[in-house]
Formats: C-alpha cells, sequence, structure tokens
C-alpha cells in the first residue's frame, strides 16, 4: 500500500485538475448556448434554399448550369470534411471520422478516386495520416465561423466539379440533435439531389415534374442561376461548419462534467484509502508505544 504522503499528494492532483475540468465545462455550457442559437438561426435560411435548388434541379431550363450537370461516369469524386479544431469533446471527431473511413473504404472498391477539403484541424491531421489528396483546407477558425474564411476552400472543390476532374461533391460532418445526442451526418451537395432532408431529418422529394415547367428568370438565367446556385453551396457548407460547432462545445460540455464526476468519484476512493493508510500507522504506533511499556 503506497504511504500517506503519496496518497495526500495524489488526492492534491486530482483536485487539481478537476477544477480545470470544472472550469472547462462552464465555458463550454456558455458557448454551446451561443452555438446552438447560432444553428436554430440559421436553419430555416439553409433548408428553404435547399427547397428552392431541388426545384430548380427538375426545372427545364434554356441555360444548363455546371452544378445541374450530372455526369455518366464517377471516376473521381471530391468530400469536405468538417471536424473541430481543439479535443477533449469525446468521440464527437472519431464518430464522424469512422463513418467517413466505411465510404473512403466503398469508394475504393468501387475504383473511384478521391479529393479532400478538411474543414478543422482534427480532420486536417487525420487526412494527412491517411494519405488522402488533400486539396484546400481551412483550421483555426474560432468559436464564430465566418463565411469568408470558408469561401476560399469551397471554391477549389467548385472549380473541381465545373471543370469536370471530380463528377459528385459530398459534405461530411456532425449534426446538432440535442444537447446529449450528436449523430454523424453525409449529405451530397453536387449534382444537386432530387430529394432533401428537412429540419427534422425527414426525406423529402421534390413535388415538381422533371422537365415540364421552369421559372421565369430577372435579368437571366445564366446571371440567377450563378448566384442562386453558389450561394446554395455556401450555405450548406456553412450550416455544417455551425452545426458541427454546436456538437463541439455541447460534446466538451458533457465530456468534462464526466471528467469532474470521475475526478470526485476517485477522491473519495483514496480519501478512503489514505484514512486506512493514516488509521493503520497510529495503531501500528500505538501497539509499539504498549509494547515499549509492558517490556519496561
Amino acid at each position: 500500500m503506497p504511504g500517506s504522503r503519496e496518497i495526500r499528494n495524489k488526492i492534491r492532483s486530482i483536485k487539481n485538475t478537476q477544477k480545470i475540468t470544472k472550469a472547462m465545462e462552464m465555458v463550454a455550457a456558455a458557448k454551446m448556448r451561443k452555438a446552438q442559437e447560432r444553428t436554430r438561426a440559421s436553419r430555416p435560411y439553409a433548408f428553404r434554399v435547399l427547397n428552392i435548388v431541388t426545384h430548380l434541379a427538375r426545372a427545364h431550363t434554356e441555360y444548363k448550369h455546371p452544378f445541374l450537370t450530372r455526369y455518366p461516369e464517377v471516376r473521381r469524386v471530391g468530400a469536405i470534411v468538417v471536424t473541430t479544431d481543439k479535443g477533449l469533446c469525446g468521440g464527437l471527431n472519431t464518430n464522424m471520422l469512422r463513418m467517413l473511413i466505411g465510404q473512403v473504404r466503398t469508394w475504393q472498391q468501387a475504383g473511384v478516386e478521391m479529393e479532400f477539403c478538411a474543414i478543422g484541424t482534427k480532420g486536417l491531421g487525420f487526412l494527412q495520416r491517411m494519405g488522402a489528396n488533400v486539396v484546400s483546407n481551412v483550421v483555426h477558425l474560432g468559436d464564430t465561423p465566418h463565411l469568408e474564411l470558408l469561401i476560399g476552400a469551397i471554391k477549389v472543390m467548385l472549380d473541381a466539379y465545373s471543370s469536370g476532374r471530380v463528377q459528385e461533391l459530398y459534405v461530411f460532418n456532425n449534426r446538432f440533435v440535442n444537447t446529449m445526442k450528436q449523430e454523424p451526418w453525409r449529405a451530397q451537395l453536387l449534382p444537386l439531389p432530387q430529394q432533401y432532408r428537412n429540419e427534422k431529418g425527414e426525406v423529402i422529394a421534390s413535388t415538381a415534374a422533371t422537365g415540364l415547367w421552369d421559372y421565369l428568370y430577372e435579368p437571366d438565367a445564366k446571371t440567377m442561376l450563378d448566384a442562386v446556385l453558389t450561394r446554395y453551396i455556401e450555405s450548406r457548407v456553412y450550416q455544417a461548419v455551425v452545426e458541427n460547432m454546436a456538437c463541439e462545445q455541447s460534446a466538451r460540455m458533457v465530456a468534462m462534467k464526466s471528467a469532474s464526476d470521475n475526478a470526485g468519484n476517485l477522491i473519495d476512493e483514496l480519501t478512503l484509502i489514505y484514512n486506512k493508510a493514516r488509521q493503520a500507522a497510529i495503531t501500528k504506533e500505538l501497539s509499539e508505544i504498549v509494547g515499549g511499556a509492558a517490556a519496561v
């Protein structure tokens, strides 16, 4: 059994760690509220834009935008991977990257090549260790993401699709459900999907008949479609980043609370061991004193 001094030093060390995890829990809780409000505020716009472009994808337009083009053969795909910049958030990144690995294996078995855009330090490091082809990345976004920081990396992937270098474009991120639940999410960005998911995650198909109708464009179809479809991609990626940040703060708060609780349980166990060791030492000293007095 370790000595009383060693146990006392260990208890002091765990208490110091518990103070840190408790402070991180409170900071994450404060940031989580803001991140959740930002997520809820951005969802209606993102899903409304998605609804509009889903109808556009089924319309009979005189101008065929590259984003509306479906390639007959898929030889190379692009993937935007959204992760956190910091750790200590439980299995948030692990679960999403595990889903990504499964999809990568499926593509490899089909003989499809891949290009990646990494948003977040954790995802960038993972893709580099995996030996993936990372063509663009964005890191250190902070607690409040700004669209202008994402546009450059997104444009690299959009140019690759417009030029025909990649035939499909996906985004991988964590979707915020509630404080205790976050789930990995994969969505197809390009070519535009024929169906989409609403805010509840339900799959909704476009009600428009393919090729039988069209919008009236002002000033012209090219200008309008270029603006709307580019805004659609930017809003979807921004929504993915916002959702992932809300997941990050929620997961970190839960992880730090669990760490604080575990530290408290460990302190209680060590305190019991310390008291037993101290009591045994006192009993031994009393026995020695009594034995010495009897010998005299």
